[in-house]
């Protein structure tokens, strides 16, 4: 069976694994470890939040089953157990429950104006010109053309009206 469109995506590469895991942990609270083997990405992951500050849960599992062999290691280190979803509300709460001090503003004296949402023809042209009929990604698109998502986007939804776009599962779009 020939691996999937998503799998082949130019976003979708391992050695990009670590760095999504590293930003994963670091917009996160804190990571829920469920399974893991014991060599298993969601160890890198728990391990960056770690690092970060994050809060570390982890659900135990049998230890017969190496798929829980990595959770169980991190409740050994330390992370937070968990048997139910009150687990991690209970921790998080108090962080959830901080105020934050946020600077003061001056009021707005005029509301800004919207953006600009529609695209000149060497946009345009510059979009179409990245598509083809191999799936592209429209993070991609947008990195590659130099033009802000929406303007991407209301290119691709000109393309899909006039028949002319395929969208692909995992923000994945083509010319037919």
């Amino acid at each position: 069976m020939p691996p999937s469109p998503k799998c082949r995506s130019p976003g979708n590469r391992a050695r990009d694994f670590p760095r999504r895991n590293r930003l994963i942990s670091g917009l996160s609270l804190g990571v829920v470890i469920v399974e893991a083997a014991r060599r298993s990405g969601s160890l890198i992951t728990a391990r960056l939040a770690g690092e970060q500050g994050r809060e570390v849960f982890a659900v135990p599992g049998s230890p017969l089953d190496p798929r829980a062999e990595g959770a169980n290691g991190l409740l050994k280190q330390g992370a937070t157990l968990v048997t139910e979803t009150a687990d991690v509300i209970v921790v998080l709460k108090p962080i959830l429950g901080r105020g934050f001090d946020l600077p003061a503003q001056e009021p707005a004296q005029e509301a800004p104006a919207p953006l600009e949402a529609e695209p000149g023809e060497d946009e345009r042209s510059r979009i179409i010109a990245l598509m083809g009929p191999t799936p592209a990604a429209l993070d991609d698109l947008v990195r590659l053309s130099q033009t802000s998502p929406a303007i991407v986007r209301t290119v691709l939804l000109e393309l899909e009206i006039a028949g002319r776009l395929e969208r692909h599962g995992g923000s994945l779009v083509s010319l037919l």
